[in-house]
């Protein structure tokens, strides 16, 4: 009768140990879900982020076509710069004073929307500020012009037009700021 009265108690003992290491287990298991949550709200502010920046680029080439005539000069309060000269690293670029803030009521831009803040920088891409891409001083990244009307075939015809002017490219780079620190840059090369 001894015997079975401490079989009694080390099953008791194994249980309440089993019923520690299911609780443990209950609470990683919550655990892994709420870092889960977290992610994926994470990653929603940084997708949002990112189609607000994609919204400052169609900004900046509404801009570079309505400005085409003036794209020569330095237009810092529009946030342009005519030549690449100097190095624009994003993260330590002076934003506040020489980018352009894009705020816009109708548009996802607005911060009283989603939260997010939007400033664009355009640069051509040419050697010389103030001076016109196409003067032969001037050295640009340009684009070629190409043949969209020649041979798909063979190599006689040249893939590039006869006297065809080529356009210099312009980098657009937006940095979009928004909630829980969320900082987002972009960058694209517009013709």
């Amino acid at each position: 009768m001894n015997s079975s009265r401490r079989q009694q108690g080390v099953v008791l003992f194994v249980a309440l140990i089993v019923l520690i290491i299911m609780t443990l287990a209950g609470l990683a298991l919550l655990r892994q879900m709420g870092a889960g949550t977290s992610i994926a709200g994470n990653i929603a502010f940084k997708e949002n982020a990112t189609s607000v920046a994609d919204r400052g680029t169609e900004f900046a080439r509404s801009w570079l076509n309505a400005n085409s005539s003036i794209t020569a000069a330095d237009s810092v309060g529009d946030g342009y710069l005519s030549s690449w000269t100097g190095s624009v690293d994003p993260t330590t670029f002076l934003w506040d004073t020489q980018s352009k803030l894009l705020v816009d009521a109708t548009s996802v831009l607005d911060e009283a929307q989603t939260g997010n803040k939007a400033q664009i920088i355009i640069q051509r891409l040419c050697a010389v500020a103030g001076m016109s891409a196409f003067d032969p001083a001037q050295q640009c990244s340009d684009a070629p012009v190409v043949n969209g009307g020649g041979s798909h075939g063979g190599g006689g015809y040249p893939s590039i037009l006869p006297g065809a002017t080529p356009s210099p490219f312009y980098r657009v780079t937006t940095r979009v700021t928004g909630p829980r620190s969320t900082v987002s840059y972009t960058q694209v090369l517009l013709q």
